[in-house]
């Protein structure tokens, strides 16, 4: 697996901005965007990664979709209930995709996994995907035991080869499981977006 690093991330979000702009501001922009004609991609994350999710989502956004966080919806009780779980399930059954940003954080969170699995349940395997993170190029991912049955989000730099042998253009792919021989069906993340 081709885990994106967290340095790695934070240079696409800085390399698309055009001003400087903090990253509460920036959360807030996005989720003031409107939905027409664009598909809906429920992002799954842990609350107090900031960072992480201002970075996935300035790179989901260059892909032209809208992006839902369950913390920026008016419709969200103010303390957490069974009503935040209900309202949960609703978005992600209404979002046409569902990621989740598998940071270590959201790995060990309760809530994260629950969405997990509830998405799994409702997008498996057409519509879903892990996006993970880890904190540089040396550290491990805890997480790898679980996800390697989802879909994941990868970026590959261009000297990765397909079934043919081939090298495979530098950009985010989305990669299917491996299969019992170790091959990887894949498509680019802009594709996955929109089939």
């Amino acid at each position: 697996m081709s885990i994106i690093t967290k340095s790695h991330l934070r240079g696409f979000r800085n390399a698309t901005r055009t001003f400087s702009k903090g990253i509460n501001e920036s959360l807030l922009e996005f989720s003031s965007e409107t939905k027409a004609e664009k598909v809906t991609i429920f992002l799954s994350h842990k609350h107090d990664e900031t960072e992480e999710l201002d970075s996935a989502i300035s790179l989901l956004k260059s892909f032209g979709v809208l992006v839902y966080v369950d913390w920026q919806d008016d419709g969200m009780p103010k303390h957490t209930s069974g009503t935040t779980a209900n309202r949960i399930k609703e978005k992600i059954k209404e979002n046409q995709k569902f990621i989740f940003l598998g940071t270590e954080g959201a790995i060990s969170s309760k809530w994260c996994n629950w969405e997990l699995g509830y998405g799994d349940s409702h997008k498996y395997l057409k519509n879903i995907a892990i996006l993970p993170i880890r904190n540089d190029i040396n550290s491990s991912y805890s997480g790898s035991e679980y996800m390697q049955i989802y879909p994941s989000i990868e970026h590959l730099d261009g000297t990765r080869k397909n079934n043919a042998g081939d090298y495979i253009p530098k950009g985010y792919y989305v990669l299917e499981p491996a299969d019992s021989n170790g091959s990887q069906s894949f498509v680019t993340l802009k594709k996955w977006i929109i089939r």
